[in-house]
């Protein structure tokens, strides 16, 4: 089989820097870059699942939670975290610089991929620019799956793709292909996603060019199914459902197989990929690059088998993650980021110079990105909005427990257990709830029905909306509110008039906002009873 030649006209050094010199300089520019946010209390579905999981499996042993609702999630996080939290104790900012060095880990891998297919200089550059990159800025220190099976994943195809820069396959590599991928299918279930679409790719290899090691390939992406059977094997057993609760699959998946959402989706993935969070700089510039007159003996060296595998990647995961989840999160794509800027990076190169500037300006484009939002509709969580929510809601629930500590607190999930769970970090004694699923209209109505049932509200804005007349989501809140439950927030003053309650306490920064509202009429019912 002749060699393949790789994505860059740059090859690695004979003897390249050895990666763990590497490990600790990629720790201490994750940790003291998010310094800032490691007493932060847990976010979203860090509180609403993986760290009552993790919880869980720490105090009782057990691999299905209890204290929340199971949706089949594979337990490897929740390993994790209980057996780090053996060695530092549950401690959050253990827990999130935990998190710092799996990102590191995550960045490492990003490294080796792109050093094995580019070169020593563009794997500097495009970790970087991962590093850096909003979505995976945030996502460096929240306890979610998704970085779990980002570093799995990346290192998988860290060895996968060597086969394009080696081809002798020795079997220790199609060993680290299958339990890597293995590893982080068990982080997150959808993680198989890639070895399912790089098997389809080897059949095609195999039909089309009749390669020699497709079998071996074949069996070694294959294997990452055994350990997800046997996994939803057990929950099944466990608990009568294998892929979580009705309500929880049919969110997920069963709902969303329809034409239209489908079109919607893919054309939310398309952003995600290849315009969200600034990533439209480099794209554009990528674009400009290949329009350029080659100059002397430059030439375009991207080895088409590489690009050919990249593309099925990534086309896969869009495909594959517009059928499923019902909210269209940009962390499910975490691991494709860097594929992108590799590609960015690798044809940047093939006009020298120009590399420089081209980093500059993504990189001051991804920073920017960390603060300033798009002009349309964002999760907290896609940059460190997600940090404005949480102190919202730090300050909001501190002036229920100090001024209303026998409160019943009408409000949503996340909040809900954020008052519910010490452990969360928002409280220091549990608040008792009554939960509503949103602030629209409609649920604003639905709980003013019942007025007696609470005497304080906290309420808060689900998801980042650009204020004033430049919102380019706008034209589609039709269809998202079809397909993705979008909906908007009832505003403090207008929750306070259908509820018939007072404003005590309201907060804002940078467009996220919480309200604390009081009913008196709860009390003085209470009273006459």
């Amino acid at each position: 089989m002749a060699t393949r030649p790789k994505l860059s006209v740059l090859a690695a050094p004979e003897k390249p820097l050895p990666l763990w010199m590497l490990y600790p300089l990629f720790f201490v520019g994750i940790y003291l870059s998010h310094w800032s946010l490691l007493k932060l209390p847990y976010f979203w579905d860090e509180a609403g699942y993986y760290i009552p999981a993790a919880l869980d499996f720490l105090r009782t042993g057990t691999l299905i939670p209890h204290s929340t609702l199971t949706n089949a999630h594979p337990p490897l996080p929740s390993i994790l975290l209980a057996g780090w939290w053996r060695i530092s104790g549950t401690a959050i900012n253990g827990t999130r610089t935990f998190l710092c060095m799996v990102s590191a880990a995550g960045l490492l891998g990003v490294f080796r991929l792109a050093r094995v297919l580019a070169g020593p200089l563009a794997a500097a550059i495009v970790t970087l620019l991962t590093a850096v990159y909003p979505v995976w800025f945030a996502q460096s220190t929240l306890a979610q799956a998704d970085i779990f099976a980002a570093t799995f994943t990346l290192w998988a195809l860290s060895f996968y793709f060597e086969r394009y820069a080696e081809p002798e396959c020795p079997p220790s590599r199609l060993a680290a292909v299958a339990i890597l991928f293995s590893l982080a299918a068990l982080s997150k279930e959808t993680a198989i996603i890639m070895p399912v679409a790089l098997g389809l790719w080897e059949i095609v290899l195999l039909i089309t060019e009749r390669e020699r090691g497709a079998w071996g390939w074949l069996a070694a992406l294959s294997a990452p199914a055994v350990p997800l059977v046997l996994w939803y094997w057990f929950h099944f057993h466990q608990t009568g459902f294998a892929f979580g609760n009705p309500e929880f699959l049919r969110y997920n998946a069963t709902a969303n197989f329809t034409a239209g959402r489908l079109l919607v989706s893919l054309w939310h993935r398309f952003v995600h990929l290849f315009i969200h969070m600034n990533m439209y700089v480099p794209v554009v510039a990528t674009i400009a690059v290949l329009l350029m007159p080659r100059q002397g003996s430059q030439s375009r060296t991207t080895s088409r088998p590489v690009l050919t595998a990249i593309g099925v990647v990534l086309a896969g995961n869009a495909i594959a993650f517009s059928f499923l989840g019902g909210a269209l999160l940009t962390r499910y794509l975490l691991p494709m980021f860097p594929l992108v800027l590799l590609v960015c990076v690798a044809v940047w190169q093939t006009r020298g110079r120009v590399v420089w500037t081209l980093t500059g300006l993504t990189g001051v484009a991804f920073i920017a990105g960390l603060w300033f939002n798009p002009p349309y509709s964002i999760a907290p969580e896609d940059n460190l909005t997600y940090a404005d929510f949480v102190i919202l809601h730090q300050q909001a629930i501190a002036v229920i427990a100090r001024q209303f500590p026998a409160a019943t607190v009408l409000s949503a999930w996340p909040a809900t257990a954020e008052m519910q769970y010490p452990d969360l970090g928002y409280t220091r004694s549990a608040i008792k709830t009554v939960a509503i699923d949103n602030f629209s209209p409609e649920q604003m109505q639905k709980a003013a029905s019942d007025p007696g049932a609470y005497d304080t509200a906290l309420i808060f804005s689900t998801k980042w909306v650009p204020r004033g007349s430049l919102n380019l989501g706008r034209p589609n809140e039709a269809n998202d509110a079809k397909y993705f439950d979008f909906h908007r927030d009832a505003s403090p003053t207008e929750a306070a008039a259908m509820l018939q309650g007072q404003i005590v306490w309201q907060g804002y920064r940078n467009g996220e906002w919480a309200a604390v509202l009081r009913f008196p009429r709860a009390i003085e019912a209470r009273l006459q009873h």
